[in-house]
């Protein structure tokens, strides 16, 4: 090191060791002849004769921008800061560009520049565990070993440029990064980056286990931060909007922090997305890991939010990284929101999929048993089994190293804290090609899956403790129907149940339900069979697609294919409201009717339920279990038949009004016609939009009478072009849970010369 001292001019002053970004250099020594000379205007020539230090980084540009547009990570809040707090962000495998400002010119001849990566949070990172990694800073042209690689492109003056290259199975998360550089080994400083790089999968690159080769794919899977999910029944399907906003503040550090702290992913597994996306599927729910959201299935939503008033993933991941603490409240379409956040935001290719009729084989049977008493009730006692009116789970797109390489494509995995998988409440992935299969062994929870659904539906007659079983019914269609995800680039349903089975009633399918039962299978050791009997046909059907506040009705039409035997019949209908997991509420209404049928002709009973008597039961999601039990007298025949039900909530209408400009204030309205017989109290409407950092809650002011309309005005300013979604829900005292959408562009600011072109407005 120099001397400060009258002869200090002899020696170049030496910097401190280590600086911090943006801090200023200190030489040793403070008189003139020891103050750093003015860089020079040019790179340095061969052979050119004066003074040497060693070469020192004063500040990086981490040409964010560029490296954001390139790596189509610029719709991150992260790096839209406009100062010194913007991050960058990029996907592992592909090149990203800094800036160095140096403190004299780069001599190649004599300067050396090398790059450190340590993964963030790692105690003691190790190049051996992939956590710690160096790379030499080449010229440009020549290509380096190594994990991560480093070229210059370009120097001019005190500043390089340089391209730098991430393993494209680099481990997710944040990484630091050291620049060391020194002089003919004489001496070395080491800088390093103030804030860390976040490094994230890359459905892009062809070397990536995430990579997904179709472009309209990746923009749905991973980049569209709003979509749909669907609810209701497999014969009234509702699709409600989902805001999926990964690309959010916290957003991104929140769903990093799962993987580390929450679902405690080992290290050596951080870059496997196999081992992340099923530890997600773990860390999304709280049961055992203290997760982001707290599921809630009873009636008594007290100290938090009910699922049904949640319109997107971001508040809940927010207050999840603010407090650390479980979300209250979340059912499977949100568990399976906030999972496709997340995975959309750290880059692996995700989509929500509702399964209707889905079942929850709690014994691994792969079959979901049903036990009937003499009213036609089904037993909730005796059944551990349950049949979902509709159940939502998300998939995942990769290969599977670990299985055969057929299993690769869309895997299943489940956030729903059902099973216990592993000793946590986890479900996957699930090749979704093996479950097609049969292959019901295959790692993760391929069983579970297949049974949802696959499973055959068994109704059993109870007759007591003493009294065998009787096998009443089988059905072994009734399961997994109108497999559902939003279509890509569309605001529509896509069935995709062809992907997890074979057409029912096919060969395909009936052999591969042979070849499940092979591997697991159970049956009841003692019971007898129905009779056959062949007289009486019975039709069970529900008529009409009613809107909430109108009546409907059950219909189970008889036929007598005798020509010569009339029959008594006597027939017990039930309706009860139901959750959608298939766990009955109250009942609605009951009948028992007694009717003979003629040779030859075709006898109706029909149900009426009107308002009155189904409104004050109705739970959550307006649902009804429809069943009837038959019996045909003076024979052993038995007929049992039930479905599901669900009427139909009103559509809120969002009208945009005129032109939507990036920066400017948007204007619109949100509406929809009061569809039942009473006024709607204390009503109000929430919002979320382009703009917006949570919801808006706007209440009405009047009743909305009977017939009237429910509308509200709002504005918001968009802050990002490019398409954009605003969702609305609307509650009161009497109806909730009535929602809507539209889908719009939001267009570039109008230059003084273009002017402004359409707004290309879309209302879905």
């Amino acid at each position: 090191m120099g001397n400060c001292c009258s002869v200090c001019s002899k020696f170049r002053a030496v910097f401190r060791p280590k600086q911090e970004e943006g801090s200023p250099l200190q030489p040793i020594c403070t008189s003139a002849e020891c103050l750093p000379k003015p860089p020079p205007t040019s790179a340095y020539t061969p052979g050119e004769d004066r003074d040497i230090s060693v070469l020192s980084v004063i500040t990086v540009d981490q040409c964010i921008a560029e490296n954001s547009e390139a790596h189509r990570t610029s719709r991150f809040d992260l790096s839209n800061h406009k100062d010194e707090n913007a991050k960058l962000v990029v996907r592992r495998g592909d090149p990203f560009y800094i800036t160095l400002i140096l403190s004299r010119a780069y001599n190649p001849e004599t300067d050396g520049i090398s790059l450190v990566f340590a993964l963030d949070g790692v105690e003691k990172p190790l190049h051996g565990h992939g956590t710690l990694a160096a790379t030499s800073v080449l010229p440009a042209g020549i290509e380096g070993e190594g994990s991560w690689r480093a070229n210059i492109v370009s120097a001019m003056g005190n500043s390089i440029r340089m391209k730098i290259v991430s393993p494209a199975d680099s481990k997710v998360g944040k990484w630091k990064m050291d620049i060391d550089t020194k002089w003919k080994n004489n001496g070395a400083v080491s800088f390093t980056l103030k804030s860390p790089i976040y490094v994230i999968f890359n459905p892009w690159c062809e070397y990536d286990t995430v990579f997904l080769g179709d472009e309209d794919a990746r923009q749905e899977y991973v980049l569209a931060d709003a979509g749909l999910m669907w609810r209701g029944s497999y014969n009234r399907q509702r699709p409600v909007i989902w805001k999926y906003s990964q690309f959010e503040k916290d957003i991104l550090d929140c769903a990093v922090y799962l993987i580390t702290d929450t679902a405690k992913v080992r290290i050596s597994a951080r870059q496997d997305p196999v081992t992340i996306s099923r530890r997600l599927s773990g860390a999304v729910n709280s049961p055992d890991d203290n997760g982001a959201v707290m599921g809630n299935w009873s009636a008594d939503f007290g100290g938090g939010t009910p699922p049904t008033k949640w319109m997107g993933s971001q508040q809940i991941l927010q207050e999840y990284w603010r407090t650390k603490k479980p979300v209250k409240y979340g059912q499977c379409w949100v568990f399976a929101g906030v999972l496709t956040t997340v995975c959309r935001a750290l880059g692996i290719p995700c989509r929500p999929v509702t399964n209707y009729s889905s079942a929850h084989d709690t014994q691994g049977s792969l079959t979901v048993d049903y036990f009937i008493d003499a009213e036609g009730k089904v037993m909730e006692e005796m059944n551990s089994d349950s049949i979902w009116n509709y159940h939502v789970w998300n998939e995942v797109w990769m290969t599977r190293p670990d299985l055969m390489p057929d299993c690769g494509g869309w895997q299943a995995i489940d956030a729903t804290p059902q099973e216990l998988s592993e000793d946590a409440y986890r479900c996957g992935p699930a090749s979704v090609a093996a479950v097609k299969k049969g292959e019901v062994m295959r790692p993760y929870d391929n069983g579970f899956l297949f049974a949802e659904v696959n499973a055959d539906k068994v109704f059993w007659r109870y007759n007591g403790p003493v009294q065998p079983l009787k096998l009443m019914r089988k059905d072994a269609y009734g399961i997994g129907r109108s497999i559902s995800t939003k279509a890509v680039g569309r605001w529509e349903r896509e069935d995709i149940t062809h992907m997890y089975k074979y057409p029912e009633k096919s060969d395909e399918e009936r052999a591969v339900m042979l070849k499940a039962l092979q591997q697991s299978a159970s049956l009841f050791s003692r019971y007898y069979l129905n009779e056959d009997f062949n007289d009486i046909k019975f039709d069970f059907e529900l008529r009409d697609d009613i809107i909430i506040g109108e009546p409907f009705s059950v219909v189970l039409l008889m036929k007598n294919n005798s020509r010569t035997k009339e029959y008594h019949v006597s027939v017990i209908i039930r309706v009860e409201a139901v959750l959608y997991t298939g766990r009955v509420g109250d009942a609605v209404k009951r009948a028992e009717i007694t009717r003979t049928v003629e040779p030859g002709t075709t006898e109706q009973v029909r149900l009426d339920v009107s308002w009155e008597e189904y409104g004050p039961r109705l739970l959550d999601q307006c649902a009804f279990n429809i069943a009837c039990l038959a019996t045909v007298k003076d024979s052993n025949f038995e007929y049992f038949a039930q479905d599901d039900f669900r009427v139909r909530k009103p559509d809120i209408i969002i009208q945009v009004k005129g032109e939507s400009i990036l920066g400017e204030e948007l204007h619109a309205t949100a509406s929809f016609k009061n569809p039942l017989p009473i006024p709607l109290k204390k009503g109000r409407f929430l919002i979320e939009g382009p703009g917006l950092e949570g919801n808006m809650k706007l209440k009405l002011s009047d009743t909305v009478e009977v017939g009237g309309e429910a509308i509200c005005s709002f504005s918001m300013v968009p802050k990002l072009e490019g398409r954009a979604t605003i969702a609305a829900k609307f509650y009161s005292n009497e109806l909730e849970d009535v929602d809507g959408f539209v889908n719009f562009m939001v267009k570039p600011r109008k230059s003084s010369t273009n002017g402004r072109s359409s707004s290309d407005i879309v209302n879905e």
